[in-house]
Parts: C-alpha cells; structure tokens; sequence
C-alpha cells in the first residue's frame, strides 16, 4: 500500500529555518530516522521510506507554497495514490506551539498552500496534520512571524516535537486517520 506524505515549505536557503517550513522540518527527521534521503524530481524532493509493509513517499514541493497543489496533484498521479492515503503536513499559528492536530478534511483555515491544494483537487477530504507554530505576533506582522526562524526556546523543544510527528505519520500509515487522531491530538 502507498501513501504520499506531503510537508508543506518553500524552497531556498533563506526559508530553511523558518515556522513556515515546519513541514519540510517534519519529513527531514522522518527521512532521516529511516536512512532515507530526498532527490529531486518533477514538482519536488522525494525519499520513499518502508514500514510495516506499507511505501511512504514523502514529497518537499519545489512550487513554494502558494503553488503546493501542482506538486501534489502531480505526485498522486504519477504514483497512483488513493485520497485516503493522502496526508499534508503544515504550520498552524492558531495552535500554540509545537500542538498536533490531526484532521481527516476540512477547510484551508486561511493556509494558502491548503488553499491551492484545495483548488487543484477540487476536494478537501484529505488527511492533515498541523503544527502549531504560536500566534505571538503585533497586528500586521503574521507574514514576518510565519517566515521567522523559531525562538531558542521552540528549537531546544524541536527534536523531541519531530519525533511525534513523525511517530503520527507512521501511524497514520498503519492505523490510519481516525485512530491517529485519537492518539496523537493536542499532544
């Protein structure tokens, strides 16, 4: 059975570091756990991990983010993935940090890259994972907050909040959404 794990990013040196790219962040220790690394491809970075019977291909769009549909409409055709096997990883600033909240579709919430994914599948009934990257920023600074690197404090806590979300997705591969959800919400 295949799956495509999609972290939400931009692309670039400058983005590396920030909350925006938490998705990227979580598929680098995933890869990492599993000796996997990423090569680039159409749309993206890949690294295809096994576990327990089950192919996790996790995918870094190369589209930045406004434009993440196009990489992941391309990905489930090209490896034929099912909607249900489908999981998208993104930074949340209503959640506070490092909150995992698991959804088995909904909205954008405002997210653009959920925005166009959205768009491009012409459906929103897919697996999400958000991780909450705070709100603590003045009116009129989300776009400076969002693209800031993580305070000391967030990044002594990061290893250990990757670890979790990296355990829901195997999860979500094994057990699937609900289950998961159950789990792994607001830890």
């Amino acid at each position: 059975m295949k799956y495509l794990i999609v972290g939400l990013g931009n692309i670039g040196a400058e983005y590396a570091n920030t909350r925006h790219n938490i998705g990227f962040r979580v598929l680098d220790a995933l890869a990492e756990a599993s000796n996997a690394t990423f090569t680039a491809g159409r749309y993206g970075s890949t690294a295809t991990i096994k576990h327990k019977g089950r192919t996790l291909i996790l995918l870094k769009p190369s589209t930045y983010m406004n434009l993440s549909g196009k990489a992941v409409r391309y990905w489930m055709d090209a490896e034929k993935i099912e909607m249900q096997n489908l999981l998208i990883i993104v930074d949340d600033i209503a959640l506070p940090f490092g909150t995992l909240r698991m959804r088995a579709k909904g909205s954008d919430g405002g997210h653009n890259g959920l925005k166009n994914i959205n768009e491009l599948l012409g459906r929103n009934d897919y697996s999400r994972i958000r991780f909450g990257i705070g709100g603590d920023f003045a009116r009129g600074h989300q776009v400076d907050y969002v693209l800031g690197e993580w305070s000391d404090d967030e990044a002594k806590a990061m290893p250990e909040r990757l670890k979790l979300f990296g355990d829901a997705v195997l999860s979500f591969a094994t057990i699937g959404g609900e289950r998961t959800q159950n789990l792994f919400n607001n830890k």
